[in-house]
């Protein structure tokens, strides 16, 4: 019979013992600028971590990775078509539908005709604003998913659906019947802010309504959240990013005494993916989908490889909810809940990232709060200078897309495989603050490239 104190007979090492040995193999170069590396967050990134670099371990809110659901987008178009089309990948596998309703016209029962939404779970991001119309659909389908943020639409658009005082008047009546909030920062990473940013800016988003919310009745512990997130190919930093979303979250909601769990749909950035050598999106996606499940998010929804170009097409759908598929029943992705715990690594910076996320948020507080830094202009030129940081590594070639700015392939054509404009469209209209605009990181390389087609 093995001994329980097998490891006893070894001798512990410390974290100083194993820089000691590290610094004597590097023969004299200096550790600190040979082995340790700062990314846009401003974190030291050490070349190891030990149980000495915490008192305690972070107390980490636990998630059921065993439990993340499967989901594909459809927008709704025509609500016949949108019913067989949803039938159709549920059967192929999805076990969650996000169902994008652009106007008050569709009909919900149609739309959801033979789906069974006790055993799928059903979102419904509604692109407009209507009390009535949210009222018919949480009383159709009581568990379904309602996902409206009118901040994210100011945010984004540069104006609210229809004012400051009607939005937030008809978000408070929804939110009675809902009880639920949806706080859509996927803008945020799209455009180019950084991981800090965007849990900062995610929990500034949603003080915003609790403050609304704080001196009305609805007040409750049954008060849900859900947030929307975009998840980039930093592998272990997008893991600790929703980990840190997690315990920050925690950290607000117990002030207001409200539920302290909230719920993340994910899906990855637009940001890195690119129009030539489109197929290596597919390994970004993967990975961005992987960083998702281990960081604890409850529903994934995958991008197509082609999404950028194409039109909603079933190859481009089918690939990318199979990529989700064999991580779930393939690569075994459902079988460890909370699986980063107790990686010294993962767990530095979650840590690391909440501290700085929650410094910036107090900082957004003490000076009105994030929407009267929108409305300043502040937040929109914040994450100007972040991705404009960024965009300056990828034209230097420190960030690298393979296919586009690392090992292109000058033989690949894409001009007449256009369904879709793959680039920042503008149009002037009248706004009341600056909008967020979301831009690829290699859509001037693109163009140039696309002008020298033959």
């Amino acid at each position: 019979m093995m001994s329980n104190n097998l490891f006893d007979t070894f001798n512990a090492v410390s974290s100083k013992q194993w820089k000691q040995k590290i610094q004597f193999d590097l023969k004299g170069a200096d550790y600190n600028d040979t082995l340790i590396w700062k990314n846009n967050e401003d974190i030291d990134v050490k070349p190891f971590y030990h149980a000495d670099d915490f008192k305690t371990l972070p107390n980490i809110p636990k998630t059921k990775a065993t439990q993340w659901k499967v989901c594909q987008s459809i927008f709704v178009a025509d609500v016949n078509k949108s019913n067989l089309k949803a039938i159709d990948i549920i059967e192929r596998g999805a076990e969650s539908i996000d169902f994008i309703i652009p106007t008050e016209d569709i009909s919900i029962k149609n739309l959801i005709k033979n789906i069974d939404s006790e055993t799928v779970l059903l979102h419904f991001n509604l692109l407009f604003l209507s009390e009535a119309f949210t009222n018919n659909l949480n009383t159709l389908l009581p568990h379904a998913k309602i996902n409206i943020d009118c901040i994210s639409q100011l945010a984004k658009t540069g104006n609210w659906f229809k004012s400051l005082n009607d939005d937030f008047k008809t978000f408070k009546n929804i939110t009675k019947k809902t009880s639920s909030i949806s706080v859509n920062c996927s803008l945020y990473q799209n455009a180019g802010a950084t991981m800090v940013q965007q849990l900062a800016y995610a929990l500034a988003h949603a003080n915003e309504y609790l403050n609304f919310l704080e001196s009305s009745e609805i007040k409750s512990p049954s008060l849900k959240v859900i947030f929307h997130i975009s998840v980039g190919t930093n592998y272990f930093f997008e893991i600790a990013k929703l980990r840190a979303l997690r315990t920050l979250w925690k950290s607000l909601a117990s002030e207001y005494e409200i539920n302290t769990v909230c719920e993340i749909m994910t899906t990855p950035t637009t940001r890195n993916k690119t129009l030539y050598d489109y197929n290596t999106n597919m390994l970004r996606t993967t990975t961005e989908c992987m960083s998702a499940i281990l960081g604890g998010a409850n529903t994934i929804c995958n991008l197509p490889y082609d999404s950028i170009y194409h039109k909603s097409n079933e190859f481009g759908e089918r690939i990318s909810r199979n990529q989700l598929l064999i991580l779930k029943h393939e690569s075994y992705f459902n079988k460890v809940n909370n699986p980063s715990d107790g990686s010294y690594y993962i767990e530095s910076l979650t840590s690391q990232l909440s501290e700085k996320a929650l410094e910036l948020f107090k900082n957004i507080e003490s000076n009105g709060g994030f929407l009267k830094q929108l409305k300043q202009g502040t937040i929109q030129r914040k994450i100007k200078e972040s991705a404009t940081k960024e965009q300056n590594q990828f034209n230097k070639g420190e960030t690298v897309l393979i296919g586009t700015n690392k090992h292109p392939n000058t033989n690949d054509k894409i001009k007449d495989d256009q369904d879709l404009y793959p680039f920042v469209k503008t149009n002037k209209r009248k706004t009341l603050i600056e909008p967020i605009i979301e831009q690829r990181l290699s859509e001037h390389l693109e163009q140039n490239r696309l002008k020298n087609e033959d």
